[in-house]
Order: C-alpha cells, then structure tokens, then sequence
C-alpha cells in the first residue's frame, strides 16, 4: 500500500485498511524511535502553525527529525506575507517550492484543503478552525485500539465542547466508521453542529437516538446525553428499535470518555455565557467512582482547563499523556507513507477502503456564499480566486454541504440551465421544495438563496413558487 503524494485534510482522506496499515508501521516506529535517521535524509517538512500548538507542532517536528529530514517554520501570520494580504494559494505555491511536505494549522475551516490544492505536494491538515484535526484522530485511535485491541464494538462518550472541538468532529467520524457507538455529551450551549450529525447519518449509515426520544432511561444511566450514534452493524433486532437499544448500550457502562475543553478562542460572543457552565460536572475521581466506570479510558486531547481534575493524573485508567507521547511514531509513520519513504501490506480481510458516497458538485456562481463565517471561501483575500462550491447531499429537502468546511445550506429556489433553447418566457425558477428540484439534471441546476438573486439574473417566478 502507498500513499506516497497525497495529503490528509480530513480523516475520510484515508481508509480504514490505511489506517490499519499507518499503525502497524507506526508501531515499528516505537519500537525503534533512534533507528529511523535514514529515512527522510534529505527531506524538508514546513510547519506552518497559524494558531497556538504545543503537542501537535512539535510531536510533528519531532517525528520529522527523527526521521532524519529538516524542518522549516513560521508560526505567526502577522511575521508572513499572509499579513500583507497575500492569498492562501500563492502562499502554498510558494511553500511547495521549498519544502516536500507542508503541516498546516489555520483559524480558517478549509484553508488546509486550499493548500493540498494549490502547494503540489503532500500537505497535512493540522486542524483548520472548528473543522477537523485527523492526525489527532489518528492518535486517538491508536491509543483505543492499543488499550483495547480493536475499537468495533466500543462505546465512546465524547464530552465537553462538542461545537467548536475539531478533535472530536474527526474523531465521531471514525469512531462511525470502524463500528463504534458514540455518545455525545456537550457541555450547554456547545452542542454537536447539525451538520456534524448529519454526515454521521449520510455518510456512514448508522442510526442516530436523540435524547428527546430516549425519555428517562438515559437520565436514570450513566450521564445526560444529547445523542447516541450506533453503528449500523449493531444486532439488527436492535437496529429496529433504535431506543431501546441506546438504552441497552448504556447498561454496561463506556469503554471510553474522550474529555475536551471549552475552545474560548472559537465560539461567537453569542455562546460565550457562561449560564450553565457552573454546574457543569468535572470529570474527576468521584464522578467515575462507579462499577460502570471501572474500565474506561479517560482521554483528553490536552490543553485541559478546569474540565478535567489533577486527581486522574496518576489514575492508570488515564491515558491523555500516553496520547500525546504516541503522536510521536504515529506521526513518524504518517510523514513517511506520505513521502513515499515506506509502504505497508495490508490484507484483504482488514482493508475496508471508506466507500465515499458520490455527490454532484455544484459551483456555479449564482450567489450563493457558505453560510459559515469562518469558512475560507468567505474570506476576503481568498474570493480572488475561490469560489463556493457544494455537493449535492440531498434533494428533499434540497441540501448543499460546502466543500470547505461541511456546513451546510437549504437553498429556496432553483432553476435550469437547460430553458427550453433559450426562449425568455420559459426562463423561471421555482420553489426548492418542488418537484421541479427533482426532475432538473445535476449539471443544469442553478440554485438561488433569494427572489431578487434569480430575478437579477434574468428569470421569472413560475406557478411553483411559493
């Protein structure tokens, strides 16, 4: 298997076999963390960090020169070009001039996927905004899977910051995939977004309880919760009767608590209030005090603040620093099969490529903007050369997920391309929730977020516009 030449924006970027395989290579690496200087001898990796890092910059820069190669940086936009107002684009151009491998964090969502498109060589997304952070996913799960020798079967509670958290966006989305069950229990006010959920629907098949339909049986378990996630490999007369079987899942306890912090530097003033917070349960000695709790990984993606006690430190169910020192050859492995310096085997039984489901694209400029602020194609110095582009995810109702940053919009009105050759009476647009929707070809579909927007472009309201 090579993945030689391709980059990790988001965790889909890499298929369950690969992932299999990066582990296997990256247990080597552990076993022999001085005995790999030779193998990117030579070799140059940018570390371009544009928001605060510890763990994640240098565990990267680390496995970088163990491996033998070089690291250049920049760590502060305003001691860039990007601060004189140069695009994200001509940046990557540049950098992939000097180095062979670019690692990138950035405030903005989608400025790694700008950067794999433009730089020409392998980049890896070190997590862009409240998007993803795969190679902490790939952490994540190689701590489970070391701790409990496999993660199909698991159950996961993610608790915290579910909102602004990348970590655990990448994380839910492979948790889904290698067949666990996911709980989710935000701290109010910082909820999964919608989007989130509904790719875990979409994308991965599995069914998703929300706590309104679960009733007292989740308040009389482990913990409130906001959703469970199970996998659509779970037992099917189970699967038939999503309820109960949430409430059966959780009888046994959580093989897993993935803690996060709350991302201060990310949430809108709006969500700032701290209404609530108080009363906000710290994971300590005492809350896991019970029989359910006697074998669960407490993990942590680190920094933590006041949402995880000292207490746990020395507690042998904690595994947050063992995280943080794995990303060392989990990372090493990943720098060398992007390079091309490695290759694993990985058999048939256990290569399960991610069956991404194929969506139509829709980039036609008829004045549609993602509706997240944050995206990259809504900043100023990169509309120059992005446009906004969205796939297709679903007509009924019409849904559009940015290729960015995966939020999402409902469009009002569509229209076709294809009127009728061209006669002026028959150029009209229509309600989205018409049938009209339905019977457009993906490559004729014009889609408008206003009445004005389509009037502006020449068309008229048909009978179908409500």
């Amino acid at each position: 298997m090579s993945l030689a030449n391709r980059s990790l924006v988001t965790i889909d970027d890499l298929s369950n076999g690969e992932i299999e395989g990066l582990f296997s290579l990256a247990d080597v690496m552990a076993g022999s963390l001085a005995g790999q200087r030779e193998l990117c001898c030579g070799k140059i990796m940018a570390s371009l960090f544009f928001e605060p890092s510890t763990r994640t910059r240098l565990s990267f820069e680390a496995a970088m020169i163990r491996l033998g190669g070089q690291v250049i940086s920049a760590v502060d936009v305003g001691a860039t070009s990007l601060a004189k107002g140069e695009s994200i684009a001509d940046m990557a151009r540049v950098v992939g001039s000097y180095a062979d491998i670019v690692v990138i964090r950035h405030p903005w969502e989608g400025a790694a996927k700008v950067v794999a498109d433009y730089a020409g060589i392998p980049v890896v997304n070190a997590g862009d905004g409240g998007h993803e952070h795969p190679t902490q996913t790939l952490c994540d799960l190689y701590t489970i899977k070391k701790e409990r020798k496999g993660i199909k079967g698991l159950k996961i509670a993610l608790w915290g910051d579910l909102k602004y958290g990348r970590t655990v966006h990448s994380l839910a989305y492979a948790l889904a995939r290698f067949g666990a069950t996911v709980l989710f229990h935000p701290r109010r006010g910082f909820e999964v977004p919608e989007h989130v959920f509904r790719k875990l629907v979409t994308e991965y098949d599995g069914e998703l309880v929300r706590y309104e339909a679960l009733g007292q049986a989740l308040e009389e378990g482990l913990f409130p919760l906001d959703a469970v996630y199970m996998t659509p490999s779970s037992p099917h007369q189970l699967a038939m009767m999503p309820e109960i079987s949430a409430q059966v899942e959780l009888k046994t306890g959580v093989d897993a608590l993935y803690v996060t912090r709350v991302q201060k530097e990310r949430q809108a003033a709006a969500a700032g209030g701290q209404g609530g917070e108080k009363r906000y349960p710290v994971v300590n000695k005492r809350l896991l005090r019970g029989k359910k709790f006697q074998r669960t990984l407490i993990m942590h993606p680190l920094p933590r603040v006041d949402e995880l006690a000292f207490d746990m430190d020395e507690d042998p169910r904690s595994m947050y620093f063992k995280q943080a020192s794995q990303g060392v050859p989990v990372r090493m492995a990943l720098i060398c099969l992007l390079l091309g310096v490695k290759e694993v085997t990985v058999s048939e039984e256990s290569e399960s490529m991610l069956q991404r489901k194929s969506y139509p694209v829709y980039e036609r400029d008829s004045g549609l903007r993602c509706p997240n602020a944050t995206c990259v194609s809504n900043q100023e110095t990169e509309k120059r050369y992005i446009k906004p582009k969205f796939r297709v995810v679903r007509l009924k109702p019409l849904t559009l997920r940015c290729v960015y940053c995966d939020h999402e919009l409902q469009p009002r009105f569509v229209a076709s391309s294809d009127w009728h050759e061209g006669k002026l009476e028959s150029k009209k647009y229509h309600s989205a929730d018409s049938r009209w929707t339905r019977d457009i070809r993906p490559e004729k579909l014009i889609v408008f977020d206003s009445e004005e927007r389509a009037k502006a472009e020449g068309f008229r309201p048909s009978s179908y516009v409500r």
